[in-house]
């Protein structure tokens, strides 16, 4: 069966669903392009703009250097693929992805990967660490999942939620990797890139076999309200505080290398 392209979408694809499609294929390929991918392993989500019940995922087995919009499945939260386009979808990832955009309808997209580092740190019994900048943006603003085994039971979503609650962020999920939730997919990605940073800087530090210089609970506190503030990122009349770093990494993407992406 072939893959309808967004130039050919139908009629009813509202502008802000090509939007959004286009966004969540650079975020693909950025996390490819940062090394942050797992084969075929590992998801982003987006909802559906002006749905509560549908969201676009990757399609299972396609490598993330490789998703176009027009590829992005677009499924419910029973997992029911709501427009075929000849892909399906991986069934863990539905799993930890439903319950987050289940339970909070602030999460425009979600960001999950099995990095090195990532993983390393969700292993550690002393988790995340106050002991970098990056760090420091998540300074009592993370929250932890304990692990289950790979998420194929659905029952696992009811414990997922509860321990996301309603206002974090970031979740690490221990023995098992990262998580990161935003209110666009700019938001959820430059999350995860700092969330990832973080844990390669502490595993760099720990390695190294010395002391950490410590920050004091007030300095961390108020470094993870400046990240918050995103102030000294804002675009000139953009209301979003991610827009400019968001506007240059997607010129990663763009010729020579590739904008293959938008199709």
């Amino acid at each position: 069966m072939a893959v309808q392209t967004l130039q050919q979408r139908p009629r009813s694809m509202s502008e802000e669903e090509r939007q959004m499609r286009v966004d969540l294929a650079a975020a693909y390929r950025l996390v490819a392009h940062y090394g942050m991918d797992d084969s075929i392993y590992t998801h982003i989500s987006a909802r559906v703009p002006g749905t509560e019940d549908q969201f676009l995922i990757n399609p299972f087995g396609m490598l993330f250097r490789d998703i176009t919009a027009s590829s992005l499945v677009k499924i419910d939260l029973e997992g029911r693929i709501v427009e075929p386009n000849g892909h399906d979808v991986n069934p863990a990832g539905f799993t930890i992805h439903s319950a987050v955009h289940l339970a909070r309808h602030d999460a425009a997209c979600v960001l999950h990967t099995h990095t090195v580092a990532g993983v390393a740190v969700s292993s550690l019994a002393c988790g995340l660490q106050p002991c970098n900048q990056w760090a420091l943006q998540f300074y009592n603003r993370v929250v932890y999942h304990e692990y289950e085994g790979i998420a194929l039971d659905h029952d696992e979503r009811r414990r997922l939620i509860e321990d996301l609650g309603p206002h974090a962020r970031a979740m690490i999920l221990r023995n098992h990797g990262l998580l990161t939730l935003g209110r666009t997919v700019a938001e959820a990605f430059i999350l995860h890139v700092n969330l990832e940073r973080a844990c390669r800087v502490q595993m760099a530090i720990q390695a190294s076999g010395q002391p950490i210089q410590p920050v004091s609970d007030e300095v961390a506190e108020r470094t993870a309200r400046q990240y918050e503030s995103g102030d000294s990122n804002r675009l000139p009349g953009h209301g979003d505080p991610h827009a400019r770093e968001w506007r240059a990494m997607l010129q990663r993407l763009e010729p020579p290398t590739s904008a293959s992406y938008r199709d």
